[in-house]
């Protein structure tokens, strides 16, 4: 069965207030406590219990946690902190809907994860096609090797992070043309 709802401009402003106490914490807090705080939340909320939707989404977070933990990526600041925004909020157990309501409790970070995965899709994007390229180039034997692979591995990731910039850039003047029209609903599935 598909269920499918509108979220009006009310309801995203809320999400959006959410959003914002999420990012206060990040800004007093150390990168390392909110991905602490966000691999606790993943090892101890009922996520297999949740419906698949709920699933689907909060097990994103581990691969958002990997983004963030990948030196060969480096992520830079701004995109770290879009990140790191959406960590915190995850990781919040008294968010939107508390975490220990049962059924639908995970249903509130569910749909923030679906909202700012959508704002950060060239992000996450670009760090997939970065995981694929290390993959193709494979391990090195040699010293010689080696340091063409992270050459090599360095021009890609200095070209995909260019690219998601690129993308997010347009996206936005794209969106600033047609957006904030009154009664505008984002359509969440």
């Amino acid at each position: 069965m598909k269920i499918s709802f509108e979220l009006e401009p009310g309801d995203i402003e809320r999400f959006h207030e959410a959003l914002e106490r999420a990012e206060r914490r990040v800004s007093c807090a150390d990168e390392c406590d909110i991905v602490a705080a966000a691999r606790h939340s993943l090892q101890t909320l009922p996520i297999e219990c949740a419906p698949g939707y709920i699933r689907r989404r909060l097990l994103q977070v581990v691969e958002l946690v990997d983004m963030l933990e990948d030196d060969a990526w480096s992520l830079p600041r701004p995109e770290r902190a879009e990140v790191l925004k959406l960590l915190a909020y995850f990781s919040d157990p008294e968010d939107l809907i508390p975490d220990d309501v049962a059924v639908i409790g995970l249903l509130d970070d569910a749909i923030m994860l679906e909202l700012l995965l959508r704002q950060i899709r060239h992000v996450v994007a670009a760090y997939d096609d970065f995981r694929r390229a290390r993959e193709a180039l494979g391990a090195a034997a040699d010293e010689a090797g080696r340091i063409s692979r992270a050459r090599e591995l360095a021009r890609r990731r200095d070209q995909l992070q260019a690219r998601m910039r690129r993308r997010r850039v347009r996206e936005a003047v794209a969106s600033a043309g047609t957006a904030s029209a009154p009664g505008t609903r984002e359509q969440v599935r």
